[in-house]
């Protein structure tokens, strides 16, 4: 029971004796253990329909219910997946950089290099960024399909599971605030750069330099956002929080499907300006336009589907 509980034998002996008395924590994971409910532990007078196990599995109306274990798990994963689909993003950002980047060397005039040696070699690393980047997707999301029931059917939570979260995102505040204020100012001032070389004049190779520079800058910020962003919503999906009641799984659906389908728009338009016309140093200013309008639209879509839900 020690070794289950992560207790010495001796805090065993102490709750016996009634030297001493397990923390909340313990006496739920006790309950847990011996199938008994946390009254059966804590009262001194045992009653008959006290000694009933739990039935901790579902309820009368179907649900499934999360217990204690089940859900220090979820968050323990979804922490993890966090870091892996954070960085996914954080590649797919990243990958017109090196094409910009050779594209600038070619612009110098260097025999090393020429333009159609560093489109190839552009190209094939933007591809991989992106294979790399889709991987860590598709490991994470298969990692989480065994919670995939849970945001279909609904389900409850076992005593003492919402405090736990809550206090676990009372802990998470400070990171998800500070993280997220920096993502933002770095997603804002990562245009600067390139703002300051074109307004002192400065040649095209430079400013090809700048834009290669300004994707790791916006790919730092995103990444920050995506990661605090996804540990925070895993505290708002066991609380059973706003956008994860039943109204907004559907809602939720078709805005993802919006913004695939927008964003693979997005990047085919921006390679195709950007290979006819040749103007990488112009044709950067689709992806901050496209961000502004894409949090525009949604924003804009969540208002009308939020009165239409109210009427």
């Amino acid at each position: 029971l020690a070794e289950k509980l992560s207790v010495s034998r001796q805090a065993i002996s102490k709750w016996e004796s009634a030297q001493a008395t397990p923390d909340l924590q313990k006496v739920i994971l006790l309950a847990e253990l011996f199938g008994v409910s946390t009254d059966y532990l804590l009262k001194d007078e045992i009653e008959p329909e006290d000694a009933a196990p739990l039935k901790e599995t579902t309820e009368p109306g179907g649900k499934r219910v999360v217990t204690m274990e089940e859900a220090n798990d979820y968050l323990a994963l979804k922490r993890r997946n966090a870091g892996a689909i954070s960085f996914g993003v954080l590649l797919c950002v990243l990958c017109p950089a090196l094409l910009i980047l050779l594209l600038g060397f070619a612009e110098t005039g260097s025999a090393a290099m020429t333009e159609g040696l560093a489109t190839a070699l552009g190209l094939a690393g933007m591809f991989l960024l992106i294979a790399a980047g889709v991987a860590l997707f598709v490991v994470s999301g298969i990692r989480e399909a065994k919670y995939s029931s849970l945001a279909r059917t609904g389900f409850e939570t076992a005593y003492g599971v919402s405090g736990l979260v809550k206090e676990k995102r009372r802990e998470h505040e400070r990171t998800y605030t500070v993280c997220l204020t920096v993502g933002i100012v770095l997603c804002i001032l990562a245009v600067l750069p390139v703002v300051i070389a074109g307004g002192m004049g400065a040649p095209d190779s430079l400013i090809l330099y700048f834009v290669a520079l300004l994707f790791p800058i916006i790919g730092i910020g995103s990444c920050l956002i995506v990661r605090v962003g996804i540990v925070r919503g895993s505290f708002t999906f066991l609380l059973r929080e706003t956008e994860y009641t039943p109204e907004e799984k559907k809602r939720e659906s078709t805005e993802e499907a919006i913004s695939g389908v927008y964003w693979c728009v997005v990047t085919a338009g921006y390679l195709a300006w950007s290979f006819l016309t040749g103007d990488w140093g112009t044709t950067w200013i689709v992806w901050p336009i496209a961000g502004v309008l894409f949090g525009a639209v949604g924003a804009l879509w969540r208002l009308v589907g939020g009165g239409k839900d109210k009427e």
